[in-house]
């Protein structure tokens, strides 16, 4: 039977009008048939995500409109770059990178949860339950969730053991990545390039300080962290020195060169004196600019803009070493780690500004003699850099990524350091208690309550999946034994160590990672539960 196209009304005389405007344009879902469309769509992207989760999860190649390549593991990333059109689809997108922003890993997780749970909520919707028993169903069985979660999360010491649990911390986060051969020393970057910004009274880590920088070319394992800022720049003459010990340095946003009036020009120059005149000028202001920084004191100028050869050799001329075309970002970032200020005209320059570093060098990398600045022993610790190296472009990029998971982890331990097992431990425990809930609910609530039950048992179902185990029986005896042992750390043994206590297998992520996990899955799912009617515009239709 077709769908109503409008909606009918009547006038005050009993003559029949239309509502919808263009109706016979528009493409109209109502009640179950919006909720089916809506939740297959939602089941897609969960699907396509779904085989790329735990630490034997498979990658994923997406090809850009440009023929850009890029093979990824991280959720968010996929997601964003697949280009989803679908309305609801795209709500799954977003809600992956409100998890990247908010805590920075459990991106593909999230995203399978929110699809499991609206795979059960079909099943409801089609026995006959209303989607808003529904909702609250899955609202009460979240917040029973989060409660059994916070219960089973075991407090760290974060500074013991040389640091240990960030360490452990860190690896579960690398452990599922390309990158993860070559784990522990990766995280051991990260926990360190972390704690040398964080502040640890406040509890809080400002990203800004920690800069990725990545390079094409070398080993893996020669990424390392410096203590300053890595500029991808070199001296802007040649026969400049390489290293400026105890560098003083003018930082500086106006360009090195004549001013240039603002309106349009023309200057008739019609003998040689005038033509001497105007060369004179123009140096007069070059030497101005030199006087400025020799008065001040600098023996390193950061400029944002370029200069001409002319500037250039005056400036290799008075023993000044230069570097142009430095980015706005990487500026600011000098500034913070030396303590200098950015200085927009020469005539502000005094020595106060002048930021200050124990050494910039230049080093250069590989047969193609690519030179980078480093700026180390700044006067303000609180800037460090991290080079990646890595075989390709791909493999740098994928690095980075990796990277920005583990520190967001490091982080979060060090903003609440409970920590919860890994493993899909925490949801089968979740699960576990849900259930038991729901035994004692009355209402009707209690089928959406196991629903919301059925629905975590996804994630190790496909955390086994993916490690080539039986999904359900490694799960059912996952469960059992949880029960029978009373220890809800029992976990899916990825890696076959033999060994299924998460705990002794170091595998746990930040509690705040998880609870964030199932309160933000399940307001996705209530909302889109909660639409009932789709009316899409003829432009949509005809695209």
């Amino acid at each position: 039977m077709a769908m109503p196209q409008g909606q009918l009304a009547v006038d005050e005389y009993g003559n029949p009008f239309i509502i919808l405007e263009e109706q016979e344009r528009k493409k109209r879902l109502k009640g179950t048939e919006a909720h089916k469309a809506n939740i297959l769509a939602a089941k897609a992207i969960c699907e396509s995500v779904r085989s790329s989760m735990g630490p034997k999860g498979m990658d994923k190649m997406v090809i850009g409109p440009d023929g850009d390549v890029l093979v990824t593991n991280d959720g968010a990333t996929i997601l964003e770059k697949m280009d989803v059109s679908h309305h609801i689809a795209k709500l799954l997108v977003e809600l992956s990178q409100s998890q990247d922003h908010e805590i920075g890993d459990g991106t593909t997780g999230i995203v399978v949860m929110a699809g499991s749970m609206l795979e059960q909520a079909l099943s409801l919707i089609e026995k006959g339950i209303h989607p808003l028993r529904i909702a609250t169903g899955f609202e009460r069985a979240c917040e029973v969730a989060v409660n059994r979660v916070t219960e089973i999360a075991k407090e760290v010491d974060i500074m013991k053991d040389d640091k240990a649990a960030l360490k452990k911390a860190a690896c579960t986060a690398l452990g599922s990545k390309v990158v993860s051969s070559r784990k522990e020393q990766l995280a051991g970057i990260c926990v360190d390039a972390v704690l040398s910004v964080a502040d640890l009274e406040r509890r809080d880590v400002n990203f800004d300080h920690i800069k990725v920088e990545g390079k094409v070319g070398g080993k893996l394992e020669d990424s390392a962290m410096i203590k300053g800022i890595i500029v991808d720049k070199d001296f802007s003459h040649p026969q400049m020195p390489k290293i400026v010990k105890d560098a003083k340095m003018a930082i500086l946003t106006c360009p090195f060169e004549p001013p240039k009036p603002k309106t349009k020009h023309k200057l008739d120059i019609r003998s040689a004196e005038d033509y001497k005149k105007l060369y004179e000028t123009e140096q007069q202001y070059f030497r101005t600019q030199i006087k400025c920084l020799k008065e001040c004191g600098c023996n390193l100028v950061i400029c944002q803009w370029g200069f001409d050869d002319e500037a250039n050799h005056l400036l290799y001329q008075n023993k000044l070493p230069a570097v142009r075309w430095v980015g706005g970002v990487e500026l600011e970032l000098i500034a913070i780690a030396t303590g200098g200020r950015i200085v927009p005209r020469f005539e502000e320059l005094t020595p106060e500004k002048l930021g200050k570093a124990g050494t910039v060098r230049e080093v250069t990398f590989g047969t193609m003699q690519e030179q980078m600045l480093v700026i180390e022993d700044c006067a303000n610790s609180k800037a460090v850099t991290v080079l990646v190296r890595g075989g390709n472009q791909m493999a740098v990029d994928e690095a980075k990524r990796c990277l920005h998971d583990a520190n967001c982890c490091v982080r979060n331990l060090i903003r609440d350091p409970r920590v919860v097992p890994g493993g899909g431990a925490s949801e089968m425990a979740a699960s576990l208690a849900v259930l038991e809930a729901a035994d004692h609910e009355q209402t009707i609530e209690q089928y959406s309550m196991r629903a919301f039950a059925a629905a975590l048992d996804v994630i190790p179902m496909a955390l086994a999946e993916n490690s080539g185990l039986s999904a359900i029986g490694e799960m059912a005896a996952m469960k059992a034994k949880q029960q029978s042992t009373k220890n809800s750390w029992h976990g899916v043994d990825c890696m076959q160590t033999g060994e299924t206590d998460m705990w002794a297998q170091s595998v746990y992520e930040a509690c705040a990672s998880k609870c964030n996990q199932l309160r933000l899955a399940t307001q996705v799912v209530k909302m889109i539960l909660k639409i009932d009617d789709v009316i899409t515009s003829a432009d949509v239709i005809d695209h």
